[in-house]
């Protein structure tokens, strides 16, 4: 429970069967009407109890069937691409290469075929040497249609001078449609004139949920937490339609459905760390133009990540990965004074980005990590690991 709201008198008929350790009620229940009430979050892995608690409910109180499953998920969204799309229609899909847009491009694929046109944009923004190792993996292991569009420039030029995160996932998110309108353009070019209008997007539940809640909803106590690029960092002038086939399922769903033999989505593209749409960005705390600050933040977090690799470690966390700190520490370096650069590590679990806690490293790993970064990264001088959990944190520092 790490919020403030809390209810001050309950209505009539109810009593209340449960409190906070401060004393707050967080459950109501009248139990002649069958009407229950909760104040916390029973869905979230930090709930004690709280899955048996949402089991209770459906399946004995409410006399629900645990008929879900994710084939029939799967066949819905097919069904809805399709009466969305129409039969002569063309979509573009912005392609990352990771998890999601990866498992959206192929539900979309599988209802298209060779109508679907991906676009993979290099915005500067990318670890190290991801356009290249993504390029691969869409070659070697996925037959889909994927243009390369190399945007860094302009991107990195709009992006110059712009420190806070909400104007830096804005401007990222409104040039990411300009790529993909000039995109279109060519596009419709080599289709005979048939432009293509809709746009197919790896949106999740969680980005939904964050990026809440809109210009003019009634959801007037939802607060946003971060404008995710491709929710609310979208222009309000946006001239295609969007398809988000993916929009309310959380992460470990949509592992779930690229796993089920009708997508066939490779395990290596699955078991891939998330990676935030703006790109390391958000992980350059300030101006991300600021001399070396992208090529230092690549080289540590691909240490980082290879460390974990080597010693089997990546796969038991859910996400792992550097900070570029604007800061900078007194050091001794080769026996002389250095004034260089601090950069963090973040590394936690989660079953579906809603919340999570910081993996517990053995400190012996750490510091294993944190002497190779400063002896091979020039001008880092400073290691620091995230002991922060989601909440209060966020799992990105922006």
């Amino acid at each position: 429970m790490s919020h403030g709201d809390e209810a001050e008198r309950l209505p009539q008929g109810f009593q209340c069967v449960a409190r906070s350790d401060q004393g707050a009620v967080v459950a109501i229940e009248n139990s002649a009407d069958n009407f229950y009430g909760l104040q916390y979050h029973p869905e979230v892995r930090h709930s004690e109890r709280g899955a048996e608690t949402l089991g209770r409910f459906f399946f004995q109180i409410a006399g629900l069937k645990p008929t879900w499953q994710m084939e029939g998920v799967l066949q819905e969204q097919l069904d809805a691409l399709r009466a969305q799309i129409g039969p002569d229609d063309h979509a573009i899909c912005a392609l990352s290469g990771g998890v999601d847009s990866t498992v959206a491009a192929s539900l979309v694929h599988k209802a298209l075929g060779d109508r679907l046109h991906c676009v993979f944009v290099d915005n500067g923004l990318l670890r190290f040497r991801e356009r290249e190792r993504v390029e691969k993996m869409f070659k070697d292991e996925l037959s889909l249609d994927v243009t390369v569009v190399d945007a860094s420039e302009r991107m990195l030029d709009a992006l110059r001078g712009v420190s806070d995160p909400e104007a830096k996932r804005k401007k990222i998110g409104a040039l990411f449609i300009d790529v993909f309108r000039d995109f279109r353009e060519e596009l419709t070019q080599r289709l005979g004139g048939r432009a293509p209008k809709f746009l197919v997007q790896g949106t999740l539940y969680p980005d939904v949920i964050e990026s809440c809640p809109p210009p003019g909803s009634d959801q007037k106590h939802s607060h946003t937490i971060k404008s995710h690029h491709n929710v609310g960092g979208l222009p309000e002038d946006l001239d295609f339609e969007l398809v988000e086939p993916l929009r309310w399922l959380f992460k470990d769903e949509v592992r779930r459905m690229g796993a089920l033999p009708e997508l066939g989505v490779p395990a290596a593209f699955l078991k891939r760390h998330p990676f935030p749409g703006p790109g390391l960005a958000v992980r350059v705390l300030g101006d991300v133009t600021v001399d070396g600050a992208l090529d230092t933040l690549r080289d540590v977090d691909e240490i980082f990540i290879q460390a974990l690799r080597d010693e089997g470690l990546y796969d038991e966390i859910w996400q792992a990965f550097a900070v570029f700190l604007p800061v900078k520490s007194v050091g001794v370096q080769g026996d002389q004074r250095t004034h260089s650069n601090a950069v963090a590590l973040r590394a936690v679990t989660s079953s579906d980005g809603m919340t999570a806690d910081w993996y517990d490293f053995e400190p012996a790993f750490l510091r294993r990590v944190s002497t190779r970064i400063c002896n091979k990264v020039k001008g880092v001088n400073r290691v620091v690991y995230d002991i922060t959990s989601k909440p209060p944190g966020t799992i990105e520092w922006e």
